[in-house]
Parts: structure tokens; sequence; C-alpha cells
């Protein structure tokens, strides 16, 4: 067959070119297992010879799913939306890897498009079949109204008792309490928390340190230091603060990320002193930075490729109609220098 080049192929001339039915074009082309592997490759062979390709917004109209998701990253917790913590980052990778695993595409919510309006107007423009909210921060009274409409989401964070909608994170409580005990061991008693326990995670974070401490056979006081963002500036700028309005400097500190346990370690050094002779620190997330920072950081692990993976697996589970519980990765203490 002879096919004029003047004009745009279709999917007709591909299925007479292959010598194959028309479904059985579009079933290869939408890598359909209704389609054998030998016809699949022939078909996308003689589409790519003729230079022809998928209208894949087209493609998605014709379906009931768009096969988009929309992330929304909890932008408000961060120095005037600028995301220094690296843990968002891997986070958003560990989903984005996920969404790819399942041919999903991923569509990122601008810090000015997260609000009731534009999370619904997304839904009923068929933008994205349904939300990964990273991060709760301030906003679980939104997220709380968004779940209350019914719209599939899930959401990366803590699960309050009074939560309806299912979140995926790491256990906090324990985190805080495996942090505590190290810090026990090492003999730590005047202990120190770096954090906003105004959030859920940290709130869980700092109630396991506490009750680390409450177990403690001698006397351990716990106090606390909170944040205003996540950044590195805003830990280091506090903790300075901190240790120049206090005569007893800490010899424990649980940051609630890595990046301020980091800016702790900092602000000590300024003052000549040195993890871990002088205190000991403990961060969260096991972010990439943690094991080659100097000292080395020990840490609570947050496995962001499980997490994206376990993020996903609960959304796809919602847009089939089911309603999984929340769930729970792996919360582990990684010993190392500090």
């Amino acid at each position: 067959m002879a096919v004029d080049r003047k004009r745009r192929i279709t999917m007709d001339d591909i299925a007479v070119l292959a010598k194959v039915s028309k479904p059985t074009v579009s079933r290869a082309l939408s890598n359909s297992p209704l389609v054998n592997a030998k016809t699949r490759q022939h078909v996308l062979a003689v589409a790519r010879e003729h230079g022809y390709a998928v209208n894949r917004h087209a493609q998605k109209l014709r379906h009931k799913r768009t096969n988009t998701i929309g992330v929304s990253i909890d932008f408000r917790s961060h120095r005037k939306n600028h995301i220094s913590d690296p843990f968002m980052f891997e986070l958003l990778g560990g989903v984005s890897e996920a969404l790819g695993d399942l041919d999903q595409d991923l569509l990122l919510l601008a810090p000015d498009h997260n609000d009731m309006e534009s999370f619904q107007q997304t839904l009923l423009s068929r933008a994205a079949d349904g939300f990964i909210f990273l991060g709760q921060g301030h906003r679980e009274q939104l997220i709380e109204e968004f779940a209350g409409t019914g719209a599939p989401m899930v959401v990366w964070g803590a699960r309050r008792r009074s939560t309806r909608y299912c979140v995926v994170g790491s256990d906090n409580f324990l985190g805080g309490e495996l942090a505590g005990k190290h810090l026990l061991e090492k003999n730590r008693r005047n202990l120190l928390f770096v954090g906003d326990t105004s959030h859920c995670e940290m709130h869980w974070r700092f109630a396991g340190l506490e009750a680390a401490a409450r177990q403690a056979t001698r006397p351990v006081s716990v106090n606390q230091m909170c944040l205003e963002d996540f950044s590195f500036d805003c830990a280091l700028e506090a903790f300075d603060r901190f240790l120049d309005s206090t005569e007893q400097p800490p010899d424990g500190v649980f940051a609630h990320s890595d990046s301020a346990a980091m800016a702790c370690i900092k602000a000590f050094e300024k003052r000549g002193l040195l993890a871990p002779t002088d205190f000991s620190v403990v961060g969260y997330n096991d972010a990439p930075s943690s094991g080659f920072f100097s000292p080395s950081l020990t840490t609570v692990r947050q496995d962001t490729h499980a997490a994206g993976a376990l993020l996903v697996k609960k959304l796809m589970a919602i847009l089939e109609g089911k309603r999984p519980r929340s769930g729970t990765i792996e919360t582990k203490l990684l010993v190392r220098e500090t």
C-alpha cells in the first residue's frame, strides 16, 4: 500500500500496512496483554517506519481514567516555598518511580495551586484521577475537608484517631523511642527535641522520645526547640540563638530531620563542641548526605523507595473502588558516628 506522505497517517493506515485489524493496532499501541509480543513489535515497527504517533490526550479521553496522578507537596512548611530538605525530593522520586512502573503520569501541583478549589478543579477537568499528598504540615484541615468530598487520595504523614483518609508513613512514635534509647545508651541525660510538634509527625516523634526518657533509671530532662520551617538555615539560626541563651547546652539532640541535625552539629562546632565527644545527635529520614556528612549522622531511616511504592499501591486500590487501610513502612535506627 502506498501512503500519501502529505496527509497525516492514521490508525487505519497502520492496520492495512501491518496486515492486522484496527482493534489489534489499538491494543498493540496501548500495550494491551491481549496482543502477543511478536504482533506488538511488528505493529510498533510499522508505526515507527511511517512516523505514526499515538495522541495520548485523545486516548485518555476515550477511557474512564486519565492515568495521571496529581502530587501535592507541603510547600508551606518550607521557607518561602523553597524546598531545601532532600528527603522531600527523595520521596517524590520514589512516588515517580512507582507511578512509572505502572505507566502512570505525574502531575506536580504548583505552590499556589495547593487549595481546595484547585484540587477540585483538577479532578473535575480530568487532569488527574487522584492525589498523593506529600506531607501534612499545617494543612491537615484542608486535607480533611478534601477527603470529605470523597476524592481518591493518599497522604504521606501521620495518622490521628480522627483521620478519615488513607495515610502512609513511618512509625514516628517508634522512631522517637529508638532515638531516645540510643541517646540514653550514650549516657546522655539533658535531651533536646528539635522540631515543631504542632505537625502530627513531629508530635509523635517527640512523644516517643519522652516515652524513652520515662523508662530511664536515672533522672533525664527533655526539652523542645520549635522551628518555623524545615530549612537548614532556620535550624541553624534557631540553634545558635538557643545555645547563646542557655547555660547548660544539651548533651543529646533528636532532630526532626537530618538537615536540622546537621545544622545543630554546625552550631555546636562554632562553640568548640564536637560530636560524639561532647554530645550525641540523632536525625530522621536517612537523607543521602547523612552517611557522608562529617561526622556521619546517626538517623532514623525512612525508605523512600518503599514509601513511594506503598503510596501508589494504596491509591491504585482506591481508584479500583477498594478501601485500603493506612500503612506503615519499616522504621529503623541507623547508628553511625554521632
